[in-house]
């Protein structure tokens, strides 16, 4: 098999491994959830993840490469960690909690929509058949997840249901910006090493900004009073998103096209729905299954161009 295509292959690869982690970093959250209180839960997440990061740099001999980093791509990792790790994630986890894993990251997993809408606003893009076509298949199938059961359903769980689904589309919303903030900063050092090191400062802000401002944000500071077992599980989903995940990703634009490891990482809905039956035993119904699906054909619709 011909060099290139291996590259490609593992490209592939990464980029499926992107995926299964926001999946699995998902359930972990979810489970968190049941015990803890969204903001607590990403104060610790955040923190934790951030020493975790910042040792395994240590231990890899990496710091100098924080300290070369131009100024302005700091500024652009600390203001893309506030607004994404901070903000976006917090939304993210508030979704989790009010509708599950099966609705709230096929939708949380649209921000690709909203990337190429600022490319359309900001830079003048032009649009094609194929990306309107798939931003109307991706608002059908966030339609379908929408659905409730009317047979089972009281109006408080319906409020609860809408607010759930308005929370990951701001989601989707957020991390779309604070992707194309990350984008431009790693465009200026565009190798794995500082693709690392803007993720560590990313991390770092966010996670420094949250701690200072805790007694304001988490009052009566729950994150202090969480168990070993839920404080556990959210460094865990941290380190499986944030550095695994992310990782992964980079590592896909290294070695393929970033319009074919996109649409690949972006099919975290079709795993998450699997994963919320069988280890968080959620309802899903056909309609939750069909929207989800149709999602990430959206997606692909919009990327495959």
């Amino acid at each position: 098999m011909p060099k290139n295509c291996v590259e490609k292959m593992i490209g592939e690869l990464a980029a499926l491994g992107a995926a299964v982690s926001w999946t699995v970093s998902a359930v972990l959250y979810k489970k968190a959830l049941m015990q803890a209180k969204p903001v607590s839960a990403n104060i610790i997440r955040l923190t934790c993840t951030a020493v975790v990061l910042l040792a395994l740099l240590v231990v890899l001999g990496k710091t100098e490469v924080i300290m070369s980093l131009p100024q302005n791509v700091i500024v652009l990792a600390i203001v893309s960690g506030v607004i994404g790790l901070g903000v976006g994630d917090t939304l993210y986890m508030m979704s989790l909690r009010d509708v599950g894993v099966a609705r709230a990251v096929p939708i949380t997993c649209t921000y690709p929509l909203f990337n190429l809408l600022w490319a359309v606003l900001l830079a003048g893009e032009a649009v094609t058949f194929p990306v309107v076509l798939g931003a109307v298949i991706i608002v059908l199938g966030i339609w379908l997840l929408s659905q409730v059961d009317q047979t089972g359903e009281s109006k408080l769980q319906t409020r609860t249901l809408y607010k759930g689904l308005t929370l990951a589309l701001a989601t989707a919303v957020v991390w779309s910006v604070s992707i194309a903030m990350i984008n431009m900063a790693v465009k200026e050092t565009p190798d794995l090493d500082h693709a690392l090191a803007i993720n560590v400062v990313r991390v770092m802000a966010v996670a420094v900004t949250f701690f200072a401002v805790s007694p304001i944000m988490d009052r009566g500071l729950g994150f202090l009073k969480m168990n070993r077992k839920t404080i556990a599980t959210l460094i865990t989903g941290g380190i499986v998103a944030l550095g695994l995940g992310w990782f992964f990703l980079s590592y896909s634009f290294v070695e393929t096209l970033e319009s074919r490891a996109v649409p690949i990482s972006s099919t975290t809905p079709l795993f998450s729905t699997l994963t919320s039956i069988v280890l968080l035993h959620e309802k899903v119904t056909a309609k939750n299954a069909a929207g989800s699906t149709i999602i990430v054909i959206g997606i692909f619709l919009i990327f495959l161009v």
